[in-house]
């Protein structure tokens, strides 16, 4: 049995559930996402409550089972207080900016990076070296952070590129000359 999967997940305040064929949907007064199982699992809504059950006894429904319940809790949480990835920009010269909904990189590169920030994102820019992604969906802000990374990623020898707050680089030692 999936341990995460009979965990129900209890809806707070303000979220509404509904539940049409195999497509759940949580509703934050202006704000609402959609997860379908594809049919893989069962869903219920018991006072407050929504409960997943495996669709059968193979070994495919019982992985989905736990996979679905957890999505559906990232879109509870998302619709309550949203996720965030934090980024730092280390390097002479490279800063970024926010212009509209257009991020601009200086990444040490000829031209400046136009990264269009999509919809249901918002990044914050603070003393032009540190980015806050935030947004009420957790795949969306990771994809997010994980594309504006791979602009400059960190090199190993000076750390200058763009990396995860919480990343540490694991910096290799540069040619030594010879006596």
């Amino acid at each position: 049995m999936s341990r995460v999967g009979k965990l129900p997940i209890v809806l707070p305040k303000g979220i509404e559930a509904k539940i049409e064929r195999d497509t759940i949907e949580f509703k934050d007064g202006k704000r609402s996402a959609k997860l379908d199982t594809l049919g893989h699992v069962n869903m219920a809504i018991d006072e407050g409550r929504v409960i997943f059950s495996p669709k059968d006894d193979t070994a495919r429904s019982k992985a989905f089972w736990g996979t679905y319940r957890v999505l559906a809790n990232n879109i509870v949480t998302g619709l309550i207080k949203g996720f965030e990835k934090k980024l730092e920009i280390t390097g002479v010269g490279y800063r970024a900016s926010v212009k509209g909904r257009v991020l601009e990189l200086l990444l040490g590169y000829s031209h400046p990076i136009n990264f269009v920030i999509p919809e249901g994102i918002e990044i914050l820019v603070d003393k032009n070296v540190s980015l806050v992604v935030k947004g009420s969906d957790k795949q969306k802000v990771g994809q997010v952070a994980a594309e504006i990374r791979a602009f400059r990623p960190p090199e190993p020898y000076k750390g200058k590129g763009v990396r995860y707050a919480d990343e540490t680089i694991l910096k290799k030692a540069g040619k030594t000359a010879k006596k």
